[in-house]
């Protein structure tokens, strides 16, 4: 099992976390032993489930590229429908060669109807560019003089340098989620994000995908895939806070709280509780162990705070258990 954790790359009403505050915070999550750091991604603000926005996660991670060593740097997810894919492929080039290869191409369509519009391109378009931009930028990665002609990108003898001898893995994110009535999504699997998952190194689970839907998508991944292939990573995101007290109505009170600073209250707390991860230090330790008993083998935390004590609470709780 391997954990990583979020940046706090948000920016809410009351606080907004500087450039140092972020830093700190990389640098603690790699001495407690994380594998990766990870950040949301949105370019327009997106308040129907968050009551804040995200700094660019792109630039945010190569700024934290320069003050780590070893932690991989994840995006989940990167919504690719609304980026041309040469500037892309120049953005991420550049960070994952000055990183040393260490970002992870966490990917996914986007959800947001609104930031479509605002990088214009139209929301039912999104499947259709997902899949151009990510194999345009796959191709530039790759060499040179590259010609890729698709429904809404084309590229005729284009080369983006630096080349990757080794590139990104690409994560798809995606699949079946306990849909709420307020969800911007059904609940099951889409077959292209099937398809587009089936053909990828890692799979993120939604965080709104409890572990029995994890285990029926999981499923059908691998039955999707060709034996060619080499296993899929299976990771999953999803909230936590984690408060030392035994006393769960005191806990949940602060909880309840701490996840109304980040997430709206479309979703009522009952929901939440189902989907994401709060509770006592043994229900939320019950719920990663769920988790990894159908399969998860990678698991990335919202920390809900740029407070470096949440930081080592979960290495402490959560990071240390699962990974002796």
């Amino acid at each position: 099992m391997k954990f990583g954790i979020f940046l706090p790359s948000f920016l809410t009403v009351d606080s907004r976390p500087g450039g140092s505050d972020v830093r700190d915070f990389a640098r603690a999550a790699e001495d407690l032993g994380f594998d990766s750091v990870w950040i949301t991604d949105h370019i327009v603000t997106a308040r129907r489930f968050y009551r804040v926005s995200w700094l660019d996660s792109l630039m945010t991670l190569s700024h934290v590229a320069g003050v780590t060593e070893r932690v991989r740097l994840g995006t989940s997810i990167l919504i690719l429908p609304v980026r041309p894919p040469a500037v892309l492929a120049k953005e991420i080039a550049t960070l994952h060669w000055l990183s040393g290869n260490r970002y992870i191409y966490g990917i996914g369509t986007g959800w947001y109807g609104p930031e479509f519009e605002a990088c214009g391109v139209h929301k039912h378009e999104r499947g259709a560019r997902t899949d151009e931009v990510l194999g345009a930028t796959l191709d530039l990665f790759a060499g040179s003089d590259v010609h890729f002609h698709g429904r809404y990108y084309d590229l005729d003898g284009v080369t983006v340098e630096p080349h990757l001898d080794d590139p990104p893995p690409v994560w798809v994110a995606g699949g079946s989620q306990l849909a709420h009535e307020t969800s911007p999504e059904f609940g099951g699997m889409h077959p292209n994000v099937l398809r587009r998952i089936a053909s990828a190194d890692g799979w993120i689970a939604r965080p709104t995908c409890p572990p029995e839907l994890i285990s029926g998508d999981l499923a059908e991944i691998r039955s999707a895939r060709t034996e060619a292939l080499p296993p899929i990573t299976v990771a999953h995101e999803n909230f936590t806070w984690i408060e030392e007290s035994t006393d769960r109505d005191a806990v949940t009170a602060i909880q309840q709280e701490r996840f109304g600073i980040i997430v709206s209250d479309e979703r009522p707390w009952d929901y939440v509780e189902q989907v994401y991860m709060p509770g006592t230090i043994d229900e939320i330790q019950a719920k990663v162990q769920a988790r990894v008993d159908v399969g998860v083998e990678y698991m990335m935390l919202h920390t809900l705070t740029s407070d470096i004590d949440q930081v080592r609470l979960i290495a402490k709780h959560i990071v240390d258990p699962f990974t002796r």
